[in-house]
């Protein structure tokens, strides 16, 4: 240590600490603030970026020495630990500006803001049990004095016996630290001794009974916090079940908590019997994506941000876009959706009684490509000058969805068939196609289009126009209901788009409209055939009794294949594969 470094005995002046505890601070903290999510790092690892940060209170019980052990509880197995960059609070700080917030801050120092993912859904997103155990926030060792320290200047690095974890830096934050100070001064005073844990980067992991962590704070080349050590042990005390909910554990846990599948010990999320990857949250069909903006008069509250049941680290992840067999779109169900004609699945679910889910007026810019995926839902309102004011600029909630597109997803933008102005551009494109979304469905115009063509991304619009975004709409809110050329569309519904238009297919029966639709190709390639040869229609499409003799005995003399692809698309085929199914409902 440096003479910016302090220890806690000229940090708190000629008083001793009374507690072990709280050596490394200047005393007992009356409140310490953690924010959920707060690194770019871990943002792009889970998946989205919130649009402000949101926090969640620690019980200064909770606060530990370095050189201190954790206990994890007797019945539990995901203990994780996340290293953190504390601020100290040196002045009352009560409502004040962005400019004038790191003035308030006295110490620098490391922490470990560790969970239990046992606990994380009896919580729904509080933390109390989760985050609040005794020696769950050790703190130190030394102190960094904040007057000679910039705050983007400053380093955390995490070690799990001896191997290095986590490394970032406060320049890769999402919100400032000064702006996390200046934002909690709104809500309430920051007192001196109070602690905000600024949030942990990507690599978080779980440690187990007799693992040894250790956080530190730096400038490189400068001051440090020192090693701050924490060594796990096993506890013997069982909870009771009189007396509240026990600890849990699933997959869904146990990926989240160290971090991936693969490093759970998981199989992978395609492997058979897997089902859909735990890593990430359940869809937003069926539960609102934390980005949405729940009402349109008023920012959310920060607990709308955080997935209400699951909460613990940091804002969970984009839904699973790689799932297993049995689920809504298994890489099975995407092949076959990929073989078939829109026309055909047009035909199936016209059979079923939905005869309105297509997305009218819109148009390729790849009408050879073909496009499967799940939706990804995204609306705009009419332009308003006062709302798009409030909600078309900073990290609005079209930039949201489109950083937080996921593998296989399909951005939907409800723009009410409004083709007066773009609603997306290249930039656009260019990130949804580096998340790897499937495509993008809009019954907007599409601004600079030939750049947006030239991304590779399959893209479906009401037509090119130069003006922006704000011309004509207002990014409203995301993962909800909309409206789409004419056709309702909801988060988690299969898109299927080629060069005929985009049908909606609900993924309760997506199986069951592949099968079928693949079987009728099959069917109606054998009538193509026939009548190429010669036969005429009368009877044979649709076809008679006699016919459907003759069809079914070639069913049971050469079974179609597997894929579901048809003569009629085979480069033997003496029939166009232009041709395709009438609609025979």
């Amino acid at each position: 240590m440096d003479e910016t470094t302090t220890d806690a005995a000229s940090a708190a002046s000629t008083k001793p600490p009374v507690d072990r505890r709280f050596a490394a601070l200047p005393d007992r903290p009356g409140k310490v603030v953690a924010i959920h999510l707060s690194y770019a790092s871990r943002a792009d690892q889970r998946g989205r970026r919130p649009q402000h940060p949101s926090y969640f209170f620690k019980p200064s019980s909770s606060v530990a020495a370095s050189g201190d052990v954790i206990e994890r509880p007797a019945g539990t197995e995901l203990l994780a630990f996340e290293g953190e960059i504390a601020l100290v609070i040196g002045t009352p700080a009560r409502r004040v500006t962005l400019a004038d917030a790191w003035s308030h801050v006295a110490w620098i120092t490391a922490a470990n803001d560790f969970g239990l993912y046992d606990l994380r859904a009896n919580d729904k997103g509080s933390n109390v049990r989760s985050k609040g155990g005794d020696g769950y926030t050790p703190i130190g060792p030394g102190l960094i004095d904040a007057r000679h320290v910039h705050p983007d200047s400053l380093r955390v690095r995490t070690w799990l016996n001896g191997a290095l974890a986590q490394d970032d830096t406060s320049a890769g934050m999402i919100f400032p630290l000064a702006q996390l100070v200046a934002d909690l001064s709104q809500h309430f005073t920051l007192e001196p001794g109070d602690v905000i844990l600024t949030g942990t980067p990507a690599g978080s992991s779980v440690a187990a009974p007799g693992d040894v962590v250790e956080v530190e704070v730096d400038v490189p080349g400068g001051p440090t916090s020192g090693r701050l050590v924490t060594t796990v042990v096993q506890g013997s005390a069982p909870f009771d079940a009189d007396l509240g909910s026990l600890p849990a554990v699933d997959d869904l846990q146990r990926t989240e908590a160290w971090g991936s599948r693969e490093a759970a010990g998981l199989p992978a999320a395609d492997a058979p019997g897997a089902g859909p990857d735990p890593a990430v949250e359940p869809h937003p069909a069926a539960e609102p994506h934390p980005a949405a903006e729940p009402h349109p008069a008023a920012e959310p509250h920060p607990a709308a941000e955080l997935h209400p049941a699951a909460e613990l680290v940091d804002a969970p992840a984009a839904p699973s876009t790689d799932p297993g067999p049995g689920t809504p779109l298994s890489p099975e169900l995407r092949a076959k959706l990929e073989a078939v004609p829109v026309a055909g699945l047009s035909a199936q679910l016209r059979k079923r009684g939905l005869n309105n889910v297509h997305v009218d007026g819109v148009r390729p810019l790849h009408p050879e490509s073909k496009l499967v995926g799940i939706a990804r839902t995204l609306r705009f309102v009419p332009n308003r000058e006062d709302l798009f004011a409030s909600h078309g600029g900073g990290y609005n909630a079209q930039k949201r969805v489109f950083d937080a597109v996921g593998d296989g997803e399909v951005v939907v933008i409800e723009a009410r068939g409004e083709a007066g102005s773009g609603t997306l551009g290249d930039i656009l494109a260019i990130r949804a196609h580096a998340r790897g979304a499937a495509g993008i469905v809009t019954d907007g115009g599409v601004r600079d289009a030939a750049a947006v063509a030239a991304v590779g991304i399959a893209v479906y619009s009401s037509g090119a126009h130069p003006a922006v975004l704000g011309r004509k709409h207002v990014p409203w809110d995301a993962d909800v209901t909309i409206a789409c050329g004419g056709t309702t569309v909801q988060p988690g519904d299969i898109i299927v788009g080629d060069g005929d238009g985009v049908v909606v297919i609900p993924p309760g029966i997506a199986q069951e409209i592949a099968d079928a639709a693949l079987a009728q190709e099959d069917e109606d390639a054998w009538i193509a055939q026939q009548v190429a040869q010669g036969h005429p229609v009368d009877g044979l499409f649709p076809m008679n009794a006699q016919w459907r003799a003759k069809f079914d005995t070639r069913e049971a003399a050469a079974p179609v294949s597997g894929s579901g692809a048809t003569d009629r698309h085979s480069p033997n085929s003496d029939v166009a594969p232009e041709t395709r199914q009438e609609d025979r409902a």
